[in-house]
């Protein structure tokens, strides 16, 4: 077929057509306009404060002076001395060790809890006990790390604590631990309020992708006479794990992401910091606190594309048994 056919044909398509289009288009906006005033806000939110400040990470790559302000290409170009100051630091060995052990920690421990409180609370026949186990879970999620923290320390303290209290009322300990001055107890400490904080919500999801599964199949397995403890790994779960890949790939994009706050929180004690300094405090540490601002720039950068190589690797291995995010 000729250029000059294809142009006629082209040109033969009547130009109502593309009105008609975006008339079709602009009217399906008017009808989602209750979700997209829902929608839109946090858009704007995250491409203000996540993609405008973007360019700030060439500050890596520059000696940084705040007085520049944001005229930062006035600053001297560096190259990699930042990133190459990190990977000689002394201590980065430790910081590299804590992130990866705290993460794990929160990840064989932390992951698996929401999906098991869920697959109870699916059991569950009595509702007024059921809803006053969910707020009760649920509550912590939606207090701060400040609150939480403050809880943790009350519980654990040497002066009127509950732990401290319980384990004297059974004869477990003769005089009360400080539990947050001894390095051996800051990781069980750490991964358990984690834990106690986020399953309530974290359950929530599950909750919901257990609901959306088949009735029929649990009565064809009744029938069949399976115990209740079949039908969990048989079906819901079956059911189920494709939810779970997605979170497992997610979890494994923060496998870096150890904590920041709750760290902040629960280690004040500078004893504890052999076990507790991780990536994120070490930047807030040095970044900010010494004024070390392209270093600290740096660290994260590196940090930001490890996450990125472990996320993508994640969801290629999810791919393949057809669950990947993308």
């Amino acid at each position: 077929m000729s250029q000059a056919t294809t142009n006629k044909q082209l040109a033969a398509i009547p130009p109502e057509k593309n009105q008609v289009r975006k008339k079709t288009f602009f009217n399906r906006l008017g009808k989602q306009l209750d979700v997209q005033l829902m929608v839109w806000p946090g858009i704007l939110l995250i491409f203000v404060f996540a993609y405008i400040p973007m360019y700030g990470v060439l500050t890596g790559f520059m000696d940084y002076n705040i007085f520049t302000g944001s005229k930062i290409f006035e600053n001297p170009w560096v190259g990699f001395k930042h990133f190459e100051a990190f990977f000689t630091a002394p201590d980065i060995a430790t910081v590299i060790r804590n992130t990866l052990v705290i993460s794990l920690l929160k990840l064989v421990i932390g992951f698996p809890a929401p999906i098991i409180l869920a697959l109870m609370l699916n059991e569950i026949r009595h509702m007024m006990f059921k809803r006053v186990v969910q707020t009760i879970t649920y509550l912590p999620y939606f207090m701060s790390w400040v609150i939480v923290g403050g809880m943790v320390m009350a519980m654990l303290s040497t002066e009127n604590g509950s732990v401290n209290m319980l384990l004297r009322g059974v004869g477990a300990i003769n005089e009360p631990i400080n539990f947050l001055s001894l390095k051996e107890y800051f990781w069980g400490i750490l991964v358990s309020s984690n834990v106690w904080k986020d399953i309530g919500f974290g359950s929530i999801i599950y909750l919901a992708a257990i609901a959306g599964v088949d009735p029929h199949m649990y009565e064809a397995a009744d029938i069949d006479g399976a115990s209740k403890f079949k039908q969990i790994y048989l079906i819901t779960i079956p059911s189920i794990l494709p939810v779970i890949i997605i979170f497992m790939i997610l979890a494994m994009g923060n496998l870096l992401s150890a904590g920041f706050e709750d760290i902040l929180i629960l280690a004040q004690n500078p004893i504890l910091r052999p076990v507790s300094d991780v990536i994120d405090t070490y930047v807030y540490r040095v970044g900010l606190q010494n004024g070390k601002f392209s270093y600290g720039v740096a660290v994260g950068l590196f940090k930001a594309v490890i996450s990125v190589l472990l996320l993508t690797g994640a969801n290629y291995l999810a791919r393949r048994s057809g669950n990947g995010l993308w």
